[in-house]
């Protein structure tokens, strides 16, 4: 299958939810429901977004966002914001260990979490030295940007598992 990228007024855009796009392409083609992701979600944010159906089958790519009408590239970026939305971890206020992994109790950029891990190995992931990330059993991902910059408290609980 030959990629289908989209370049400037190529395409319409309807967004269908939280993280769920419409496209209708100057020439008649449509999808429905496609979701846009990174291809490079680190090293270029902006660039080579893919769009995906429910099937996670790649049916375009927006190969720059930044020529994209206005109206159409906030339709994206929003979605991407939703997608990629990663609470920051400001408290951790306790835990609970169980033979089946760990709890933590944590206040976040955007509120509570009790953020549950199966194993340290696949939840926690320091980055550099001071930077922590956790990916809980749901697939949802917290950030903890300088460790160091937490409470005594805080960092008491997770001097553990760090």
């Amino acid at each position: 299958m030959e990629r289908i990228f989209i370049d400037k007024d190529t395409a319409t855009f309807t967004r269908k939810d939280l993280t769920l796009v419409d496209v209708v392409f100057r020439d008649g083609r449509s999808f429905e429901g496609l979701e846009p992701r990174r291809l490079f979600p680190v090293s270029d944010r902006s660039r080579y977004i893919t769009l995906l159906d429910a099937n996670g089958v790649e049916q375009a790519v927006i190969r720059d966002l930044s020529v994209l009408p206005e109206a159409e590239r906030q339709i994206i970026e929003e979605c991407l914001q939703e997608y990629y939305l990663v609470p920051k971890i400001t408290r951790v206020m306790d835990y609970r260990e169980r033979f089946d992994g760990i709890t933590f109790f944590a206040d976040t950029d955007h509120g509570p979490a009790n953020i549950e891990i199966r194993t340290l190995t696949q939840g926690l992931k320091v980055i550099g030295e001071f930077r922590a990330l956790i990916r809980d059993v749901n697939d949802n991902r917290y950030e903890i940007p300088d460790v160091t910059r937490l409470d005594k408290h805080s960092r008491q609980i997770l001097a553990r598992y760090i």
